[in-house]
């Protein structure tokens, strides 16, 4: 709201302006600001968060999970650092963000409080803070490390609260990421366009595509599966029934890990 550093105690976060924000039950606390345009509910709603945790922890997302902890340690300098996982959801890669960081310190931001209260119970050496990535609630050139996946884009403020030399780790769905799945869904599959990989105020470091073909093999991971896509909501009830008479699901996964240098100066 002014900018200026929150301290905290165990329940309350205050600055030296008397804005104050409590901490939640379930750990997180709740910086969004109200007088910001946003939905009634902002962000994932609890249907879609408990589906997509259910399936994440099913472990059919292993080979991304393993691969995010391998990058993350690579890229963290050292244990006194400061990593945020941007868009973190219900902290299932944050998690390993965090076993990974060396000992540093690791904050998520998530603009749902659905998936906070899931993540901030799960991961307990993680302060997370229910915030818009559009408006973090994290001081300028405080990061070592921004971590986004599949979270929306906003390279000024990712730009903003790196440290000069700063990385940026991103997760992308390459080209035919669930294809089966939209083979079952629509008439005409298409593969998922995958943009240039050069960012504005950034030097691209490297790439990792990790890709595999899984099977899921029961109606409820199927479901789930569906339910914490985009797919959910533009999809016909006849695509929909045709989902759930489906006795199993071969599809292709397939990911980039991307990491990238803030452009000092940038």
């Amino acid at each position: 709201m002014c900018g200026k550093a929150l301290f905290c105690d165990e329940r309350v976060f205050a600055c030296e302006s008397n804005h104050s924000f409590d901490r939640a039950k379930s750990g997180y606390v709740n910086l969004l600001q109200s007088n910001r345009k946003h939905a009634a509910v902002p962000g994932d709603n609890k249907e879609m968060v408990d589906a997509r945790s259910a399936f994440l922890n099913a472990g059919y997302y292993e080979p991304l999970l393993k691969a995010v902890f391998e990058e993350v340690r690579r890229y963290v300098p050292k244990n006194d650092a400061f990593v945020l996982d941007a868009g973190c959801g219900e902290g299932y890669y944050t998690k390993a963000i965090a076993e990974a960081s060396n000992g540093a310190r690791v904050a998520g931001v998530d603009i749902s409080k659905s998936a906070l209260a899931i993540a901030a119970k799960q991961v307990k050496n993680v302060q997370f803070a229910v915030g818009s990535v559009f408006h973090l609630p994290v001081a300028d050139g405080t990061c070592d490390v921004v971590t986004e996946l599949f979270a929306p884009y906003c390279g000024e403020e990712f730009l903003r609260v790196l440290k000069p030399d700063g990385v940026f780790l991103s997760v992308i769905p390459g080209a035919r990421h669930l294809f089966g799945l939209k083979t079952l869904l629509y008439e005409t599959p298409y593969e998922n366009a995958v943009k240039p990989f050069s960012l504005p105020g950034f030097s691209f470091v490297s790439k990792r595509e990790v890709k595999k073909t899984i099977t899921i093999q029961n109606k409820t991971d199927l479901w789930n599966l569906f339910a914490m896509t985009p797919y959910a909501y533009r999809t016909k009830r006849e695509a929909q029934e045709k989902l759930l008479s489906c006795p199993l699901l071969t599809t292709e996964i397939s990911f980039w890990i991307l990491a990238y240098r803030k452009i000092k100066g940038a």
